[in-house]
């Protein structure tokens, strides 16, 4: 069962704490040495710039599956994510440049952050605030390419190239979250989920845990067949509302099946259209069928699935995912912008993200 390790950044007393939460994600990622003081750094610098640009955010480290996925179990990586309500940055283009620090800083800069990491996305708006988001994997670099399918598909795209990419956010600072996301790969088959376990803490992490461990036995599963594995293996927890996308890249379709409580909505074109669950609890109550909605994917489509700590009417403004926007990225800027110091997140948050890759990456 993973921790979520949030760390609210006040004063510069805290940013001792975001290195040592980036070195404990690293020894449960399973890094080496070097790659863990890559962590250790990259986290560092990014708590140090939320004091330097906001004066006050929060940095959040977690290990997450890849943005893009290899055959088999993917290594883990750990990212770091760095969220404020601050002013922005005026230029974003001069911050990722090396050098550019104050005394209160290692003097990396945000340019050392990107080299780094092995991703590094910086979303800014001036008013708006600023998001972060940089992942260390393993030294050998891997899941660098993004997925792409066999040929032509049906939705008129040639090698459909596609990553995903999440963020989760505890409730009140716990150590744990009762959201997880996952996803797997199956030949040219990928399969997004994201688990809400009922209530707060240890039990609900169980549950949403569980369903992450019997994703990776259920690649090659409709959204449906899916559910219905997890439902068997999520019994005796407390359940979890979940949702299941299943994309194949070759022929550019889209599958879904929820239950419960998590929201699904597809970008198609300039519109958002959302995608239906079942009422129930999986694990607990199962609904006696459930319904597959199948969509067609092409290289405009996003896939945005988030807990109810999102609120249910949220709707991702106009500049949600504009390429090259990283997934995670795209996700941290969805749960920033749905809270703020005055109105914080009401319960576990997670949001994860499948999105088309710029077509520049390989």
């Amino acid at each position: 069962m993973p921790r979520v390790r949030y760390v609210p950044v006040q004063d510069s007393t805290r940013v001792r704490d975001v290195r040592v939460a980036a070195e404990e994600a690293a020894a449960e990622a399973g890094l080496d040495d070097r790659r863990t003081a890559a962590a250790a750094l990259v986290a560092t610098e990014l708590a140090t710039n939320v004091l330097k640009y906001a004066r006050a955010g929060e940095v959040v480290v977690e290990v997450v599956d890849p943005p893009v996925l290899r055959e088999g179990r993917p290594d883990r990586a750990v990212q770091i994510t760095a969220l404020d309500h601050g002013p922005g940055i005026a230029d974003v283009a001069g911050a990722l440049r090396d050098g550019f620090t104050t005394t209160r800083s290692l003097g990396a800069g945000l340019g050392t952050c990107r080299r780094l990491a092995d991703d590094f996305g910086l979303h800014s708006v001036l008013g708006r605030g600023t998001v972060a988001v940089a992942r260390v994997g393993p030294a050998d670099g891997s899941g660098a390419a993004a997925v792409r399918g066999g040929g032509s598909g049906s939705a008129g795209t040639d090698g459909l190239a596609v990553r995903a990419g999440g963020v989760n956010v505890p409730f009140a600072g716990a150590d744990f979250s009762g959201d997880a996301w996952a996803w797997v790969r199956s030949g040219d088959r990928l399969t997004l989920m994201l688990a809400d376990g009922l209530g707060h803490g240890r039990e609900a992490a169980h549950a949403s845990g569980a369903a992450v461990d019997a994703l990776r036995h259920s690649a090659g599963l409709s959204p449906a067949e899916c559910l219905a594995k997890l439902h068997a293996a999520l019994s005796g927890t407390r359940g979890a509302a979940v949702a299941v996308a299943r994309l194949d890249t070759w022929a550019g379709r889209l599958r879904f099946a929820g239950i419960g409580n998590v929201t699904a909505r597809l970008r198609e074109g300039d519109r958002w259209r959302s995608l239906l669950s079942r009422p129930g609890i999986v694990g607990v109550h199962r609904p006696g069928t459930v319904r597959e909605d199948e969509v067609a994917w092409t290289g405009e489509s996003l896939l945005i699935l988030h807990t109810d700590g999102l609120p249910s009417r949220w709707t991702p403004p106009p500049d949600t995912g504009v390429p090259p926007a990283d997934p995670a990225v795209t996700a941290a800027v969805a749960v920033r912008d749905a809270g703020s110091p005055a109105r914080p997140l009401r319960d576990d948050t997670a949001v994860a993200v499948l999105a088309p890759a710029p077509p520049d990456r390989p």
